[in-house]
């Protein structure tokens, strides 16, 4: 028996061919698109794990401090540290912002934080770690910047001494590490002229000036002048110490609130980038319906293109069984030249993309999966075309 679906590939393999690689661009589309998401979940884990803590512990009532805005004392470390289960703590101070840099800027999250404490880069792949006090950056390779470059942060430049990689937000934004009470300056002091408008206000109130009360205005605007706010304290707890319990006994005496590595992976998939999840994954039920449209439409053509060719069958003795299944051989046949195709451009255009796009073999093979079930269905189309063909075509066509 004649194999229709083979004939037609020799014969106009050059237009088969063709068709599948259109096809293969659209399903690396698909593929990079649930990429994307892998990658989204992956910096949220890998933001997690380099900051190297057990515990977050945040301003009570919010998601801090990377899905909300969180601020407490900076004194508040020196309470937990003393507590059960503690190992070590760490303030940190996290501001997402534009970085100037060789006449541009970069978006980077700013990273407050104190050395040898939790919440310092977790290792280095070029120049050394941060040794002075103010103004020397770590930064994340993929901000672009070299060891030695100078980065221009609000008023002051800062010197990049160290290179990390992989460290990033949970928006895929390369961190820029920075002693802490430069971050604490860049987030939360505020400009000259408010200082100065504040200063004449407070210097104007006569509670601040009361007799008897010395140093009272003066210890006002000092205050004024420095910040002693973080977003967030790190923990790692002890040895053998159970997060859970540290962190319920941070909620009860301390009256703050405190997050298990669980719990703040739970924060930054579930909801920070739980809207994006849902966009992405329409993007992917929209291209899967396009493809399986365009599939169905090529395969229909091509169906209808051999009209006569079928009636040939027919009239020789082929059964239903025998020209469907020829048909489904061609779409299923086109689906793995279009998903082969489709991984090698999804693989090549990766590194292209500005967020990180994560390529799991897992996700391919389901990928897979689901082509040729979107093809077998598409042929149903040509399928059900040719069956009503009659043979009598085959002589008076």
């Amino acid at each position: 028996m004649i194999n229709l679906a083979g004939r037609d590939i020799l014969h106009g393999w050059g237009k088969f061919a063709f068709t599948g690689v259109g096809l293969g661009l659209l399903i690396g589309v698909t593929l990079s698109m649930a990429g994307i998401y892998r990658g989204m979940v992956e910096d949220a884990t890998v933001l997690i794990e380099g900051s190297g803590a057990d515990l977050w512990v945040v301003q009570q009532g919010t998601l801090g401090p990377y899905a909300e805005p969180s601020s407490l004392r900076d004194d508040v470390q020196h309470a937990i540290a003393g507590m059960p289960g503690v190992a070590a703590v760490g303030n940190v101070a996290y501001l997402t912002m534009q970085a100037g840099h060789a006449g541009g800027e970069s978006r980077v999250m700013l990273v407050g934080f104190e050395p040898g404490r939790p919440g310092e880069p977790a290792y280095l792949v070029a120049g050394r770690p941060i040794l002075r006090g103010h103004y020397e950056a770590v930064a994340d390779e993929k901000a672009g910047f070299r060891v030695g470059d100078r980065v221009r942060i609000r008023r002051h430049e800062y010197e990049v001494v160290g290179l990390t990689r992989r460290m990033v937000s949970a928006s895929g934004d390369p961190m820029l590490f920075v002693p802490l009470k430069d971050a604490q300056e860049v987030q939360f002091l505020k400009d000259n002229d408010t200082l100065v408008i504040e200063r004449e206000r407070t210097a104007a109130n006569p509670a601040f000036n009361r007799p008897g009360v010395p140093g009272l205005l003066e210890a006002v605007q000092a205050s004024q002048a420095q910040s002693r706010q973080v977003n967030s304290v790190l923990v790692r707890v002890a040895e053998g110490a159970d997060p859970e319990e540290v962190a319920g006994e941070i909620r009860r005496w301390k009256r703050l609130q405190a997050y298990t590595t669980a719990q703040m992976e739970e924060i930054l998939v579930a909801k920070l980038i739980a809207t994006s999840s849902k966009q992405i994954g329409m993007f992917l039920v929209i291209l899967s319906v396009v493809s399986a449209a365009i599939v169905a439409f090529i395969i229909y053509t091509l169906t209808v293109n051999k009209v006569r060719e079928i009636a040939v069958l027919k009239l020789i003795g082929a059964t239903n069984a025998t020209i469907g299944g020829m048909i489904l051989q061609q779409a299923l046949g086109l689906g793995v030249i279009g998903f082969v195709v489709g991984r090698i451009v999804a693989g090549l255009w990766a590194p292209v993309f500005p967020k990180y796009v994560l390529l799991l073999p897992g996700d391919a093979l389901r990928g897979f999966a689901l082509v040729m079930v979107i093809c077998a269905l598409a042929s149903v189309v040509a399928i059900r075309a040719a069956l009503r063909v009659d043979p009598a075509e085959a002589i008076g066509g």
